[in-house]
């Protein structure tokens, strides 16, 4: 049976870019902290909803409260240069491309299918994404941070639904799987994909996710065979 693929929805974080910790310098570093002990700082639950929700935008502030939770004392030109660093992370992320991401987006575009992103973001993490050749192809971008929604409630999906005027079956939605993000879609009718392309997944993680995914990509090409079936 034909797909009848008009929109496509995806994720962001992990499905398009990976934020990558650099060699040089880090945020975690003016701390003296491993990447993984920030990451379990900054991703704390409730500063990560606050900001993603979009109740706290400013970014210096952001630093504030997670360095303010972690119970540290810094200087304002260390908090400054942690932002900096954050920043400029998030940055090489949005506006370093994977070359086969960038091709099979743009196939998507040029063969007449709408793109709109779909991310759980703050202001920092999505600062630069109209310098992001992706921010230059997809049609509407819907942050969690603006809307004051999160995946998987359903009304971000209905948000970008509203936005592209379309209908669930008329979409498919493609993510890695974090934040229950393709269970939300799936709520909704919409058809999912789960790709591995960015953040690889062993078959126990897999399993984990089977009720919620229509298919199963490792290879990022992949989506063109899907949606044009």
């Amino acid at each position: 049976m034909k797909n009848n693929i008009d929109v496509i929805l995806f994720d962001l974080f992990f499905t398009l870019v990976t934020p990558r910790y650099n060699d040089f310098k880090n945020e975690n570093d003016i701390i003296g902290m491993s990447v993984e002990e920030w990451e379990e700082h900054s991703e704390d639950s409730e500063l990560y909803l606050k900001r993603a929700t979009g109740k706290e935008i400013n970014p210096q502030q952001i630093i504030e409260n997670i360095v303010s939770k972690i119970g540290m004392q810094l200087s304002e030109n260390e908090k400054l240069e942690m932002l900096n660093l954050r920043e400029h992370r998030f940055k090489n992320s949005l506006t370093n491309i994977d070359n086969n991401i960038l091709k099979v987006i743009l196939e998507l575009k040029n063969s007449g299918k709408k793109l709109c992103l779909i991310s759980n973001a703050d202001v920092i993490d999505v600062m630069h994404w109209e310098s992001s050749p992706l921010g230059q192809i997809f049609d509407k971008a819907i942050f969690s941070y603006k809307v004051g929604f999160l995946k998987p409630q359903r009304e971000i999906y209905e948000i970008a639904l509203k936005k592209m005027n379309t209908t669930p079956d008329r979409c498919i939605f493609i993510g890695d799987g974090g934040f229950n993000e393709l269970k939300g879609a799936k709520r909704l009718g919409i058809k999912t994909i789960m790709t591995s392309y960015l953040l690889k997944r062993t078959e126990e993680e897999l399993n984990l996710f089977k009720d919620d995914v229509d298919y199963f990509i490792n290879d990022f090409y992949e989506i063109l065979e899907i949606v044009n079936r």
